[in-house]
């Protein structure tokens, strides 16, 4: 998602069918693989979704928790919105669970933390990002990261939460949006806080117009 251009999203008519973005990998539906992340106390209702690029799915075999049920978590979230929930069930083709699930030390725990983010089935929108940490001393993990504003996707960097989201101006098509938000959040022993926030316009030398910010969130 990252770096693409609207050039780009308009050769591949949706995000989900061709478009590459720096550090991000296209992928379908994710094994319904152990794992998840979760952002900050807040979660919001989410609306309509928009395309948005997903990472591959991480293959059980290789993650680095493989008795942690990563559906199971989002699935007994309370913070999880009633939306995500009917949407977090397996896709037609293949069976498997629309959740990508990646692993990595954001909390300082003894264990990696949980990023789970959910999908859409048919064109792998992320509809949700989540991120669990294991309780010190017990074999269960609890919920430090929710954002249900879609599109969006949270990835591990360097240690932070790196969460991305498309923002879209006046007669942006869905598949063209004008660029992105990424925001870092870093843990304090507590939460996670925002610690950097940038705005990417993507390239206007398809149309030559000058694209329009979508409102931040709040």
């Amino acid at each position: 998602m990252r770096g693409l251009t609207r050039a780009d999203y308009s050769k591949a008519g949706t995000a989900v069918a061709g478009a590459a973005a720096v550090g991000l990998v296209l992928g379908g539906c994710a094994a319904g693989a152990a794992g998840v992340r979760t952002e900050g106390p807040a979660t919001e209702s989410p609306s309509e979704p928009a395309p948005l690029t997903s990472r591959s799915p991480v293959p059980a075999s290789e993650s680095p928790q493989p008795d942690v049920n990563a559906v199971g978590l989002v699935k007994k979230d309370p913070k999880v919105s009633e939306t995500v929930r009917k949407r977090l069930k397996p896709c037609k083709s293949g069976g498997d669970y629309p959740v990508d699930v990646s692993y990595g030390n954001l909390t300082g725990g003894s264990s990696d933390d949980i990023v789970v983010n959910v999908l859409t089935c048919s064109d792998a929108i992320g509809i949700g990002t989540y991120v669990y940490r294991r309780e010190a001393g017990s074999k269960r993990y609890e919920a430090v990261f929710t954002n249900e504003q879609p599109p969006v996707y949270a990835e591990v960097t360097k240690g932070d939460l790196v969460v991305t989201r498309q923002v879209y101006g006046p007669g942006d098509e869905v598949n063209a949006p004008s660029g992105e938000d990424v925001i870092v959040y870093h843990w304090n022993s507590e939460k996670f806080v925002a610690i950097d926030r940038n705005h990417n316009d993507y390239s206007n030398a398809v149309d030559g117009a000058d694209p329009t910010d979508a409102p931040e969130e709040g």
